[in-house]
């Protein structure tokens, strides 16, 4: 192992993904939700990705948030030079990238002196005590007061069962030779093997051999930096809670929406004991055995500073909110820790249906009378479920959205141009959202054929095979591989005209387009409704 890599895995690239949860919008109204004071849509702010892997997260907020200020590291030369390539091609200036390693960050001359957001995905758990103390330094240093940290981890007690099955793949692996790639396959199938053989250890551990067997099914990248790693901890809440306290850091909230409606996540008794609890850090641990977690994702503040109850609920009336999906009608059940659970239509309904005409404030969607009778805590809860299972989500504020349309579409010109050579990068930037929305491959040819005057799903269809054709691309239906140009022909025209009827429609809400952008009808009405309010 190379000393540079510290025992972080180097040979394989980190995936591509997008997480939402880093958007500076979603943090915002994760703050509103808890009553705290963020500053998230103040001017000259800056944020800061810790690890940030091949960059596409910062990239795509970057590009989707132009009045923000992005820095973000990685210690692999590989994904810092991927990650500039994209940010070239989309000309965003507001995005800088850094090869560093966390200790020697710190004393980075180009840095701000302070930051209004850290962000750390997973990072925490990959690395070793060293390099989670320096983390901690640098929050020390460079947060600012008031400031947000995002941080996810892996968690105990979920993990705790598979504890022994990652040492028994990593040894494996060490014994090998030949590719990371290889030796991984290889020491996944002899823990399958071993499970073949009746083990203990997986016959009393049924969860264990269930994740063993999804294995065969997951990038080698993400396996890699997820099993692989010489460090790898799943932390009690409680841990990760002190090490942060050293940096003047409090725990704020979840980022899962869903973690907000303890009634839907726990049983009736579950939640009453979780309610005679008190103690903010003990609580959370508590509710970690409740639903023996694997993964948490958390905002820590440094500085609470609580809205009075005018001011919160006044927060909540400038929250604008978008649709995330198209809904044409029919019930909406949520998957609960007691089954499913519907939702009451007749309280949702009327609010899905005014979004459709574009975003809307907390406060023009009371005014329409969106929310009908529902108390504030019926429409606070409701709201929070909506945005938890996807239907809805947080938006950026008006100003400023033709300068965030001409940069997402730079942005994601760039990305469509891309998904002409593979299906790496599957999401494109909103300008309205200040987030990402996921696309896959054709959807993306389909937008760049539409881009370049073609005006017909069969036009798109046809653009699309021209593109995969020559590089041997063939699709898949039903577990075939279709072979012949008229069967691909068929099945990419049915996926553009699906494309034109549900998936069009939204970007045009979401402003997602490749063209040259103008001000949006509804942002000049809400300019209007704000204007006369």
């Amino acid at each position: 192992m190379n000393d540079w890599t510290s025992g972080y895995v180097a040979e394989l690239d980190y995936t591509h993904d997008f997480f939402g949860e880093l958007a500076p919008s979603h943090l915002a109204f994760c703050a509103t939700l808890k009553g705290q004071k963020h500053g998230l849509h103040g001017e000259d702010l800056t944020y800061c990705e810790l690890g940030c892997g091949q960059g596409f997260s910062a990239n795509l907020l970057a590009a989707a948030n132009p009045h923000i200020q992005f820095h973000a590291m990685d210690f692999n030369p590989s994904h810092i030079t991927g990650a500039r390539e994209l940010a070239t091609e989309a000309g965003l200036k507001n995005m800088h990238f850094h090869e560093r390693s966390f200790e020697d960050f710190q004393s980075e001359p180009s840095l701000p002196d302070a930051f209004d957001v850290i962000a750390l995905h997973g990072v925490y758990s990959w690395v070793s005590r060293e390099n989670q103390k320096y983390i901690l330094e640098f929050l020390s240093k460079r947060l600012k007061p008031g400031g947000l940290v995002y941080i996810s981890y892996n968690t105990q007690p979920g993990w705790a069962a598979a504890l022994p099955l990652r040492r028994i793949m990593t040894d494996r692996a060490a014994q090998g030779s030949g590719p990371l790639h290889q030796r991984i396959s290889e020491a996944i199938a002899w823990a399958q093997e071993l499970n073949l053989t009746g083990a203990e250890y997986f016959a009393a551990n049924p969860v264990v051999a269930k994740r063993l067997g999804k294995m065969d099914g997951m990038s080698q990248n993400y396996l890699a930096h997820e099993f692989f790693n010489k460090d790898w901890t799943p932390f009690h809440f409680a841990d990760i809670a002190e090490d942060l306290s050293q940096a003047k850091l409090s725990f704020l909230a979840s980022s899962d929406p869903m973690a907000h409606v303890d009634d839907v996540c726990l049983s009736q008794s579950q939640h009453e004991m979780l309610e005679r609890e008190s103690d903010p850090v003990r609580r959370q641990s508590l509710r970690d055995i409740l639903l023996n977690a694997q993964f948490r994702t958390d905002i820590f503040v440094r500085g609470k500073l609580r809205h009075t109850e005018r001011g919160a609920i006044g927060a909540w009336f400038n929250v604008p909110l978008a649709l995330a999906r198209r809904y044409n009608g029919g019930s909406i059940i949520l998957a609960s820790r007691s089954g499913e659970e519907p939702l009451r239509r007749d309280q949702y309904e009327p609010l899905l249906a005014a979004l459709k005409d574009g975003p809307q404030t907390v406060r023009q969607l009371l005014d329409s009378g969106a929310f009908g009778n529902n108390t504030w805590a019926e429409i606070t809860r409701m709201l929070t479920l909506l945005i938890g299972a996807h239907h809805v989500i947080p938006c950026l504020q008006v100003e400023g959205f033709v300068e965030r349309a001409e940069q997402c579409r730079r942005f994601n010109m760039a990305v469509c141009k891309r998904a002409e050579d593979s299906e790496t990068l599957r999401f494109l930037a909103s300008p309205v959202t200040g987030s990402g929305i996921a696309f896959d491959r054709f959807e993306q040819l389909f937008l760049l054929a539409r881009s370049e005057g073609l005006s017909t799903p069969t036009e798109w269809a046809e653009l699309a095979w021209q593109i995969l054709a020559p590089q041997g691309q063939r699709l898949h239906v039903d577990g075939r591989i279709l072979e012949t140009p008229e069967e691909n022909l068929a099945v990419l025209r049915v996926r553009a005209n699906a494309f034109a009827a549900q998936r069009l429609p939204l970007c045009e809400s979401l402003g997602i387009t490749l063209e040259p952008p103008s001000p949006e009808p509804h942002a000049q009405s809400q300019r209007q409704s704000q204007s006369a309010a």
